[in-house]
């Protein structure tokens, strides 16, 4: 059960309001936000906080600046989109601090919006910098989080910037994630099935044996397949193989055999010799050989595609995170895509994780079948695997 203090449970009115949000969106050529998601995701909140007479100023990160100003990072566009949406003025700071940015916090109205710009373009929100993070709390008197993908980092607007509030609240986009999520793991409608694609094992060890724990059946995908198969002694030809995880991935096959969780290989790869559109490429099947040498596993063959849907014809909860192949290439996207059919077809309860997972749901033209397409994918995966994470920790306790 989700016991912080919601957004809703403050007193906001006449307030500045400190709002964390995951506006981490991609940006076309053109620097115009291409995939409003996340954006989309945060209304509910803003819109709240509006409607209760709250001055909102908006805090992001976009991508890895590394503390530099890098233009084309800047959050001006996400300002813009996210005028539009609500039909406001989004006012937008020069800089996320600083003594104009400070005089145009001070001066904001009740209803009124302002947007800081990239918190990454200061080295010290990534160090999770106690006076960076007082700088931003002075232009508030309220703080609310309502940044999914971020509260697994323990970053100054996310952990540090909680100690000079005596009530942190989360928002809306929150409180959904990890009701989804926490449903989806404690209590499951069964058959309980979980896909796992991307490119490593490394990332997903935990989570797999976490899941072993709650799930029925898991598939795998991705790159992260053939580090599995290096442990059974399959010939693996140029793909990724993590070598230092092989025993690693032994042991998890055995754990699931001994557990009596069905943890499912490809039967059959789409194998390419180099990763692009023009790559000579050809179907294998795993059970009577393995990758030639010279040959990369780029993705899911169409056995593979059918067996796998077919345990999801019959779930009734499907989680889903990483693609099946080397989805940015549309040569390698079919599993992706075929898996992203299927799920959608199931009729289960279905969470699809941020990131590839959601680009493939939104690429096959199923977004609005799936139950819950989450915000955040290292956030989610975290959560699944029972990690806890910085930012929820951060925040106020309900008291019941």
């Amino acid at each position: 059960m989700f016991n912080k203090i919601s957004v809703r449970d403050i007193d906001s009115n006449n307030k500045r309001v400190f709002l964390r949000v995951d506006f981490n969106v991609p940006l076309d050529d053109k620097g115009n936000v291409q995939d409003d998601l996340r954006i989309r995701e945060a209304l509910k909140t803003i819109n709240y906080l509006l409607e209760n007479k709250a001055a909102v100023i908006i805090a992001s990160h976009m991508g890895r600046p590394k503390g530099e100003i890098v233009p084309k990072l800047s959050l001006k566009p996400c300002a813009k989109r996210l005028s539009e949406l609500t039909d406001k003025e989004v006012k937008m700071a020069p800089d996320c601090i600083g003594d104009e940015v400070e005089k145009m916090a001070s001066e904001l109205k009740p209803g009124g919006l302002l947007m800081l710009e990239n918190l990454r373009f200061h080295k010290e929100e990534t160090d999770n910098d106690v006076e960076f993070a007082k700088k931003l709390s002075e232009m508030a008197e309220v703080y609310v989080n309502d940044a999914f993908g971020a509260v697994h980092r323990a970053h100054a607007s996310v952990e540090a910037i909680t100690h000079f509030f005596p009530v942190r609240a989360a928002g809306f986009l929150i409180e959904k994630e990890l009701e989804y999520l926490g449903n989806a793991v404690e209590n499951p409608k069964r058959p309980f099935v979980v896909i796992l694609g991307g490119a490593k094992v490394s990332g997903k060890l935990e989570l797999i044996i976490k899941l072993m724990e709650k799930c029925d059946t898991i598939l795998l995908g991705g790159a992260m397949v053939y580090t599995f198969l290096a442990s059974k002694g399959r010939p693996t030809g140029s793909s990724l193989v993590e070598s230092d995880k092989t025993e690693n991935a032994g042991d998890i096959l055995k754990q699931a055999k001994d557990k009596g969780v069905k943890l499912e290989l490809p039967l059959d790869h789409l194998i390419a010799k180099e990763l692009n559109e023009q790559s000579e490429t050809k179907i294998i099947d795993d059970t009577s050989q393995g990758i030639p040498t010279g040959w990369i596993g780029a993705d899911i063959g169409p056995k593979t595609i059918s067996k796998y849907s077919e345990y999801l014809k019959s779930a009734k909860t499907i989680v889903w995170n990483g693609p099946m192949g080397v989805f940015e290439i549309s040569a390698f996207a079919g599993g992706t895509l075929g898996i992203a059919r299927a799920v959608a077809e199931s009729g289960a309860i279905s969470i699809v994780g941020g990131g590839d997972s959601a680009s493939a749901v939104k690429k096959a033209g199923i977004t609005d079948k799936i139950m819950h397409i989450s915000t955040g994918g290292g956030a989610s995966l975290e959560f699944l695997a029972g990690k806890e994470l910085p930012g929820i920790i951060a925040l106020s306790d309900k008291k019941y």
